[in-house]
């Protein structure tokens, strides 16, 4: 070896030793050192730990686990499996429970209200618990919409910042009906629309439903769970392979073991969010968002996390990232292939191979730079991971500006057959997706039209509802390339077709959306990324202007409880729809 070759690997050795957290520097040492703590120890000798124990690191176990969401119904087992590494690894785990929403059952109802909102609260919680207990890493065991999100966003907050790693439960396996594989979102939601329009019986329905979730895990495409999931090991915050693995599998264990082992190691590293959630991972996120066509939804996730981590992410990155990126992976909504034939591909590491050069150093929690990862990933199969044909030039997502969405709009433009990526149309405009959900099944839409569906946005809904119903009618109703449909709601990762959301700003906050009439013309144009009424800006401007009386007499549909309080301080979905209480990025 060379003399440079072997003072370059002194100076990394010395680097990596310089890192590790001596014992006494411990966080949790707060709760357990000095005779004042005393009846802090008392109260942890309570729970059965012994005085051995107070020398080592206290993780917390966040766990997501109910008996009432699909992707969390196995959490059980898996927080035994972490708790095993943990304790393998010399440290002592303590499991806490978070809350989480299905937004399948939440769906379609006043549920559907509390689903985005609930991504602040758990993100509070994991706040909450990480300070008051003084842990000194966290596991956080997720696995569905909000709850993946609102988890991070809680421990990379600037205040929290201790070594975390992110565990997601699985997808679920794909159901069987017919000859064929089914999934929840595409199978079960569309075939509401071919009910109505008679085309299956009562009967099909009901042996459909039955069979097209068989067990535990998020659902089975690329909807918002796993591609936040993919997104968790593209920024560095997950273990290779956990958000592909499937919930079922004994690898899934395996990971949560590792995971117990590897955060005990991180404390010791003092590997913290905010050395791994930098500006690098969450362009690598994006990177891997765009290729793999995943949810509109990630867009209000990322914007989100990168704000409680103090990163300054503009909307317009995504679609400058989605110009040069690629769309190499198509599973449903957008293509009939789901994350276990992902998984089986090669997972994220073969994805992030093929992307490498878009993507940036950055560490992760494996010790391991995503470079390097990236290096070690292979495809399995091409017809899963279509690098060398991709599907388009483009990414998944694009951003849509115009004199009917200032601040932007999201469109999954993967799931918009082509000749729907242009379309004019007069508008069809409801004030509540109820309203249109009635008109479409009452058949009151017709080829040509745009269907707009506003005051369901983040202060409209309030809470941003996602439109899953009324989408998936559509499809199942024959319209999908024959109508258009904007919102400034949202949109389930399961959507496709022509589905612009987070029109931006919203109807309830003086958003030109909120002045559209029945019979105005809407240009969408993907191609060109605009999003037009044919109104002059006089015309608009007056519009505006009555708009804003109106809104000031408007009664709000919740008057008490978390949803009153929600309204006053979320911001408009092109800033994630956080409640912002700080301007503050570095």
């Amino acid at each position: 070896m060379s003399t440079h070759k072997r003072t370059r690997k002194k100076k990394i050795t010395a680097q990596k030793t310089s890192q590790h957290l001596p014992s006494k520097d411990l966080v949790s040492n707060q709760i357990k050192k000095g005779s004042i703590r005393a009846p802090h120890r008392a109260l942890l000798y309570a729970t059965g730990i012994s005085s051995s124990d107070l020398s080592k690191p206290f993780i917390g176990i966040a766990s997501a686990y109910s008996d009432i969401v699909p992707g969390h119904i196995h959490m059980r087992e898996l927080e035994r499996w972490i708790e095993r590494g943990i304790v393998e690894a010399g440290g002592v785990p303590f499991v806490f429970g978070v809350i989480g929403v299905c937004d399948g059952i939440s769906m379609g109802h006043l549920g559907m209200h509390y689903s985005l909102p609930s991504r602040e609260l758990i993100a509070d919680s994991i706040e909450t618990m990480a300070k008051a207990h003084c842990f000194d890493g966290l596991v956080l065991l997720t696995n569905c919409d909000k709850i993946t999100p609102g988890m991070i966003m809680g421990a990379v907050r600037l205040n929290v910042n201790i070594p975390t790693i992110v565990v997601t439960g699985g997808p679920m396996l794909a159901g069987y009906y017919k000859g064929k594989r089914r999934s929840l979102v595409r199978d079960t939601f569309e075939a509401v629309g071919l009910f109505e329009a008679g085309k299956i019986t009562a009967e099909e329905l009901q042996d459909l439903e039955c069979r097209a979730c068989p067990g535990a895990g998020s659902c089975q495409g690329l909807y918002t769970a796993n591609t936040m999931a993919c997104l968790c090991e593209a920024m560095g915050l997950s273990l290779p392979y956990c958000a592909t693995s499937l919930a079922v599998s004994s690898e899934k264990k395996r990971i949560a073991y590792e995971s117990g082992r590897r955060i005990v190691q991180m404390v010791y590293e003092n590997l913290t969010p905010m050395r791994i959630l930098t500006q690098n991972a969450i362009n690598n996120a994006i990177v891997v968002d765009l290729a793999m066509g995943g949810s509109t939804n990630t867009v209000l996730h990322l914007k989100a996390i990168a704000y409680e981590a103090g990163v300054k992410l503009d909307l317009k990155l995504f679609d400058e990232i989605s110009r040069m990126v690629p769309n190499i992976v198509r599973l449903e909504p957008a293509g009939d292939l789901y994350m276990e034939d992902l998984h089986k591909a090669g997972g994220i590491p073969a994805v992030l191979n093929v992307l490498r050069k878009f993507l940036k150093s950055n560490i992760s929690v494996s010790g391991k730079d995503i470079l390097e990862i990236a290096a070690q990933g292979r495809v399995e199969d091409e017809e899963v991971i279509k690098y060398k044909k991709p599907y388009s030039t483009e990414g998944g997502l694009a951003i849509l500006y115009g004199n009917l969405a200032p601040e932007g709009a999201v469109v999954k433009q993967s799931a918009v057959l082509p000749q729907m990526r242009k379309f004019i149309g007069p508008a069809v405009v409801f004030n509540s997706e109820q309203e249109a959900m009635n008109a479409i099944l009452h058949k009151k839409i017709k080829k040509g039209d745009v269907i707009v569906i506003r005051y369901e946005g983040p202060k409209g809904g309030p809470g941003m509802r996602e439109m899953l119903g009324p989408t998936s009618i559509i499809q199942g109703m024959g319209l999908a390339d024959k109508v258009a449909l904007i919102t400034d709601g949202r949109f389930s990762g399961g959507t496709r077709g022509p589905c612009i959301g987070h029109v931006s700003p919203e109807a309830a906050a003086g958003g030109p959306i909120g002045v559209l009439q029945d019979g105005d013309i809407i240009e969408i144009d993907i191609p060109n990324r605009k999003l037009n009424v044919r109104l002059t800006s006089t015309e608009l401007g007056a519009r505006l202007a009555r708009l804003q009386g109106e809104l000031a007499t408007r009664e709000k549909k919740f008057k008490t409880g978390w949803l009153s309080r929600y309204v006053e301080l979320v911001t408009s979905a092109s800033e994630g729809a956080v409640l912002k209480t700080r301007n503050t990025v570095k």
